[in-house]
């Protein structure tokens, strides 16, 4: 049996719920506490002899507000090594960087989260970690030599290409340049005004003629991290809008998207947005040349 809150079930992209996966695994799932609030007594008062675990869920990608409660790593490892069960905690986004310096709202990190004294903790390798898409488990060095024992770790571990790339990301963190060097955390914690820059370096590699085909200008625009992570998070951005019609944005959407490289915006008010945060300085020369091919289609 695996107790979990029952505000802590999520769903993850492609319909992945934490009630399937543990169907799959074999393992009994018990919900406990309210969809907004639980305490430790509901974990406490849910122990059987059965009890194999307690499941901790980081609701990484929404958030519950208002009259609102849960259980801190902290309280829940006391409870677990007073009963002599494992605890295990997923942090879904997994950052190692602590991003309320930029105005973000608290995530615990991976590093907090380990000296909290869980026996497992596991995050992605992607998303606010900004290395390739992996998963990731951490812990105690017996129970994670058991799930290397698992026949389906063999079948489910990761190419050396994917190592070789965490690897580099890893290295970064650990030289202190990952706010310069990971992209997305470059993306999230650039001030607004080189966003605004970059942008103009954008419209300046534009001819005359190209801009006015394009109806070219820079706009304020509000960014949402997206990948299942800070969720209630808007960044300030600038975007370059192009498109003179609906039907224009939706011309330039596609040429752009078919072009080589491709290029992805959205539409909002019947212009196409390419949000500049999203483009790497050494991107802005390409992003130029692609404007100039799509607007030579219109």
């Amino acid at each position: 049996e695996v107790i979990v809150s029952r505000g802590e079930l999520i769903e993850i992209g492609g319909e992945f719920r934490i009630p399937d996966i543990m169907l799959r695994s074999g393992a009994t799932l018990r919900e406990v506490g309210a969809t907004n609030r639980t305490h430790l007594r509901d974990y406490a008062d849910a122990i059987t002899p059965d009890t194999a675990l307690l499941l901790k869920v980081h609701t990484s990608n929404y958030r519950v507000v208002g009259f609102t409660a849960d259980v801190s790593s902290r309280e829940l490892v006391e409870l677990g090594r007073e009963r002599g069960i494992p605890v295990m905690e997923d942090l879904g986004s997994g950052s190692l960087i602590d991003l309320r310096p930029w105005g973000f709202p608290y995530e615990p990190t991976v590093q907090e989260t380990v000296a909290s004294g869980v026996d497992l903790a596991s995050f992605s390798g992607d998303k606010l970690l900004g290395g390739p898409q992996a998963g990731i488990v951490v812990g105690r060095r017996a129970i994670v030599s058991r799930l290397k024992k698992n026949p389906w770790n063999r079948a489910l571990r990761i190419d050396k290409f994917t190592i070789a790339a965490l690897e580099a990301t890893l290295y970064a963190y650990e030289a202190g340049t990952a706010l310069q060097t990971v992209p997305t955390l470059a993306m999230l914690t650039e001030p607004l005004a080189a966003v605004r820059s970059r942008a103009r370096r954008v419209v300046r590699r534009l001819s005359a003629g190209v801009r006015e085909r394009l109806g070219a200008s820079l706009v304020d625009d509000l960014a949402k991290v997206g990948g299942g992570a800070l969720p209630t998070v808007e960044l300030p951005t600038v975007a370059l809008a192009v498109g003179t019609s609906a039907e224009a944005a939706m011309r330039l959407d596609e040429a752009l998207r078919l072009g080589d490289p491709p290029v992805v915006g959205r539409i909002s008010h019947d212009r196409l947005f390419l949000d500049c945060r999203t483009v790497l300085p050494a991107q802005v020369s390409i992003l130029a040349q692609a404007l100039t091919a799509a607007a030579a289609r219109l």
